[in-house]
């Protein structure tokens, strides 16, 4: 079955691309909005620009869609960009890397149903530790490009997720129940490797922006 990928960058879209592709379902394009809302109820922000390399690295093609961002008419925008993969791609459902959000599952899967494909969640429901030492399990090499919640800070932009950040997460969950695995918007991720590219990303420079001590974002350029 031809799948088009919800692809955002980060560690649970790729995550979840790579669980497909075991499955042995063809990953036929991927599916990137740009929205110009940083704070977009749907889609992930932070140097959403970089998927064009990471879409490269993996050797398929790539669907870009801007957005305005705006709650509810930025669906629009992803329904058009699906229409485009079915036409284009022959794509027979969409996959997400959708772990908690019934918001955003929700979403998609009415998009889907309207459209008649299927709608396949690898991550949902998923134990969140489960998924960060997943990704050490298949080699991933994520780095963090975006915290928006108490007590994380500058300090967390360009960390990678490995082990010692997975034990920090852990101990911060404990003490200040935010979510291990970022699923509240606690922080958000970019991949520079993992088993689906054909080559290694690497970051040339940066540049970071900040809202608040609690809230700040990295945009990336890449060699």
């Amino acid at each position: 079955m031809n799948l088009a990928i919800m692809y955002s960058g980060g560690k649970d879209s790729n995550l979840a691309t790579l669980f497909a592709k075991n499955l042995g379902y063809e990953i036929s394009c991927l599916i990137s909005i740009i929205s110009k809302n940083p704070d977009s109820f749907m889609f992930h922000t932070p140097s959403i620009s970089k998927v064009e390399s990471q879409a490269k690295a993996m050797q398929v093609p790539l669907i870009l869609k801007e957005t305005k961002g705006e709650k509810e008419i930025e669906l629009n925008d992803l329904k058009e960009a699906i229409k485009i993969a079915i036409k284009k791609y022959n794509i027979k459902g969409i996959v997400t890397g959708t772990v908690e959000s019934v918001y955003q599952s929700s979403r998609i899967q009415k998009i889907c149903n309207e459209l008649d494909i299927e709608c396949f969640n690898p991550l949902w429901q998923k134990n969140q530790l489960s998924i960060l030492k997943d990704l050490i399990k298949y080699k991933f090499e994520s780095c963090i490009v975006g915290v928006a919640a108490f007590p994380l800070d500058k300090k967390f932009l360009g960390r990678k997720i490995d082990n010692d950040f997975i034990k920090e997460m852990e101990d911060l969950q404990m003490n200040y129940k935010i979510n291990i695995a970022g699923e509240g918007g606690e922080y958000e991720s970019f991949v520079l490797n993992c088993p689906l590219f054909k080559k290694r990303l690497e970051i040339k420079k940066f540049v970071d922006f900040f809202d608040g001590e609690n809230s700040c974002r990295r945009e990336i350029e890449l060699k």
